[in-house]
Formats: structure tokens, C-alpha cells, sequence
């Protein structure tokens, strides 16, 4: 066997394709293989669409980056013909190691594919010595392939949220199915608005899915997110997340110390005290909360609004949620009456807790929560920080959706 039939055999190329030519460049550096691949004098090649055989009518030269040879960079150049089709006229054949308009072979894009679930773009870019434009072009094309077959028929229970794609108030929104255990990520798009409830429903219905057997949406307390929820799945009961509520209540806590601070000197470690669990605090955080219920602090009566939520939240049934959280808004608002103007971020945030109440307690009915939700959140982030950020939306979502959505393996075959 000779070295072309070698590696004719390694590209798993057949007839009428071969392996004809083959020349290292030790000029460059890394140096490069050049594969010269032809085809068999005289062969016919299948139509692109109905696959019949049909005679070159031209040839067009081509070249490819195929996997590391070793350790020099081996590249794949082929003369590619295009047949004239009875029926659908000149078209270019397909060669079997590549996809038509790319510039690497299946394998090398598989390869890459591989890092780039593993590590950002520009580090994957830079090991296998191509630009990351090149990548995410890659990238963009296969991811786009899968979630052309995503089945969305069996959605009935949709979670949405949105994560900041990049600084200055650039966002995207994540929606979820919440009954699917793991990769559930089944829409991301840019922005936070009512506008991307519209884009979900029409990705929904194109991929199978129906508005109308969506039975549960939840979400966060946006006036935008819930009016457009409503209007759009109208069947559709509506569950204001328990995140968001321990969210907006601890955004109030440090609004009122922030505020407080300006006005008087608050015992040290207060912040982190105020914000973390009481059984997570360190000595000295526990000695400053101490310092804070025995001072006579705003922030203090802020911090015992926010802790009896953990009460509301312990409660078995949504008939004693309801109940606690009735008892909850009672004597929050009791306190607060009698208050000084501090107090005034959790006068807020006691009024949205008391128009979004009948969604809040719907918590208990559904057993679904965004938690997992937030938890992928957090690995979005930290790949956009491994990253140090992304080019714009587009490419963000792209991640989103390689690290969390059900689009299995992108390649169909190798």
C-alpha cells in the first residue's frame, strides 16, 4: 500500500475520490501538509438535489483546513466540479469530507465545536490557529442547523428571564421548559421587553409548539414581561417567581442602608450582614446585625421585613401561603406606617408584593420556579467573564444555547 492510498484510507475518502498528491511546506511555520485530492478520469458525480449522475460541465479549485497532521497544520486541495442536472441545471457537486461554503473539513469543524463547549472562542481560535470570525461562523451555522429540528410540540410550562449580554443595560432573555430536566433553554433573544414574548410565541408555533396549551408562564414581577404574557397565553396561569420576591425585598434592605448611611454611622460589616443568611455570617457580621437590631436602625427594620419572608416561605399548602403572606403584608405595612421616610424603598416593595399576591401564592400550586433558571443565568455569566465578553447579543445567545439547549450533537454524521 502506498502513501496515497494511505491517506486516501485515513480521509475515509471512496471512488471516485482519491488521494493524488501530497507535499509538507516547511517554509511556513507551523509548517503545512498539502493534500491534492482528485477525481477518477472520466467519473460521473450525483446531483446535489435529485442525486442522479451526471457529467462535470466545470471544475472550480478549492482548499479546505483539515486536522492537525502531527503537528503541522494539513490542508486538503481539490479541483470540485459542477454537473449540468436534466432537471435542476448547473449546479456544484458536494465533496463528502466538507459542507458546501466552508473553508474546513467536517472533522476539523467537530473538533472545534468540541473546545468551544469547553472554553471561550478567542482561546479555541487561537489553539487550532484560526480567527475567531472564522469560529463563530462555524459555530453560528450548526448551532442554527439544531434548532431548525428542536420539537416544541410537548411544551405546556415556560419560565423566562432576562441576563445581561454586555455593560451598559445590553440584555438578553432566556426562556426555559420547566419540565425538562437537563439542557432546557428553549428561546433566547435580545432584549427584556414585551417584544420578546411575541419573538418566543412565533419561535414556539414554528417549531410545533402551541400558545394556546401553554399552561403556566413564570416569570418576574415586569409590568412588561406579565402584560405580555397574558395577552399572548391567555390560557395560561401566571407564577411570579419566590426569587424575585427575596430579590426585590433585598434591593429595598440595601436601598435603606445605603441611604441611612448618608445620615448616620452604621455598625461595620453592616452590608454583608444585612445581606447574607444568618447562618452563613462570620463572627463579625453577626456582632454588627447584632449591633443593628439593638440601634434603633432603619436598616435594621428593613433587614426583619426581609427575614419573614423565609416565614411566608415555609408555609405547606397555597390556602396557608396565602395566609402568611396576608399576615406578612398586615405587619409589614403596620411598621412601616410609623416610620420615618427611610423606609421608603420598602414601602415599594411591599406594594408590588401586594398587587402581584394571587400570583405569588400560585407558587405553591405549581411546584415550578425559576431556580434553575437563575442557576443557568450563572453560568452564562461566568462563561461571558471567562470570555471577557462577547461581540454582540447574537454571539451570546449562540453560547447560551451550546451550553443549555436540547439541540444534542450538532453533527448528524462525521
Amino acid at each position: 500500500m502506498g502513501t496515497h492510498d494511505i491517506f486516501t484510507l485515513g480521509l475515509g475518502l471512496t471512488p471516485p475520490w482519491r488521494v493524488a498528491v501530497q507535499h509538507l511546506d516547511q517554509n511556513r511555520h507551523p509548517n503545512e501538509l498539502w493534500l491534492e485530492v482528485v477525481a477518477e478520469p472520466g467519473a460521473s458525480f450525483p446531483c446535489p438535489t435529485c442525486g442522479r449522475p451526471a457529467k462535470p460541465h466545470d471544475w472550480k479549485e478549492a482548499t479546505w483546513r483539515h486536522l492537525n497532521f502531527f503537528q503541522h497544520h494539513c490542508l486538503i486541495k481539490a479541483r470540485v466540479p459542477r454537473v449540468r442536472c436534466p432537471e435542476h441545471g448547473v449546479l456544484r457537486v458536494r465533496v463528502p469530507w466538507a459542507r458546501a461554503d466552508s473553508g474546513f473539513t467536517v472533522l476539523f469543524e467537530q473538533a472545534a465545536l468540541t473546545l468551544v463547549r469547553e472554553m471561550p472562542v478567542a482561546a479555541a481560535a487561537r489553539i487550532i490557529g484560526v480567527t475567531d470570525k472564522r469560529l463563530w461562523r462555524v459555530i453560528a451555522f450548526y448551532v442554527t442547523r439544531a434548532l431548525g429540528r428542536l420539537d416544541l410540540s410537548h411544551v405546556v410550562a415556560v419560565g423566562l428571564d432576562e441576563t445581561t449580554a454586555k455593560r451598559r443595560h445590553h440584555y438578553v432573555t432566556v426562556f426555559i421548559d420547566l419540565d425538562r430536566d437537563d439542557k432546557p433553554v428553549l428561546f433566547v433573544t435580545p432584549g427584556k421587553g414585551k417584544d420578546t414574548i411575541t419573538h418566543f410565541k412565533a419561535f414556539l408555533e414554528h417549531h410545533g409548539g402551541d400558545a394556546g396549551r401553554i399552561v403556566e408562564v413564570v416569570c418576574d414581577m415586569s409590568k412588561a414581561f406579565l402584560a405580555a404574557v397574558t395577552e399572548t397565553f391567555d390560557k395560561a396561569a401566571i407564577t411570579v417567581d419566590w426569587f424575585h420576591v427575596v430579590q426585590l425585598f433585598t434591593k429595598a434592605v440595601d436601598q435603606v442602608r445605603r441611604a441611612e448611611a448618608k445620615h448616620r454611622a452604621l455598625p461595620n460589616g453592616t452590608r454583608w450582614a444585612t445581606l447574607k443568611a444568618k447562618e452563613s455570617l462570620t463572627k463579625a457580621q453577626a456582632h454588627a446585625l447584632a449591633d443593628l437590631e439593638t440601634g434603633g436602625f432603619a436598616t435594621a427594620e428593613a433587614w426583619r421585613s426581609k427575614e419573614m419572608l423565609r416565614w411566608v416561605r415555609k408555609a405547606h399548602t397555597s390556602q396557608a401561603a396565602r395566609w402568611r403572606l396576608t399576615h406578612f403584608i398586615r405587619h409589614v405595612g403596620n411598621r412601616i406606617d410609623a416610620a420615618e421616610d427611610l423606609l421608603t424603598p420598602l414601602r415599594t416593595a411591599l406594594d408590588t408584593v401586594i398587587t402581584h399576591a394571587e400570583r405569588i401564592v400560585e407558587r405553591w400550586c405549581s411546584g415550578h420556579s425559576n431556580a434553575r433558571l437563575e442557576g443557568l443565568n450563572g453560568l452564562f455569566q461566568a462563561a461571558r467573564a471567562r470570555a471577557r465578553g462577547y461581540r454582540n447579543t447574537t454571539t451570546f445567545a449562540t453560547v447560551i444555547y451550546l451550553i443549555a439547549a436540547p439541540i444534542g450533537d450538532l453533527f448528524t454524521s462525521t
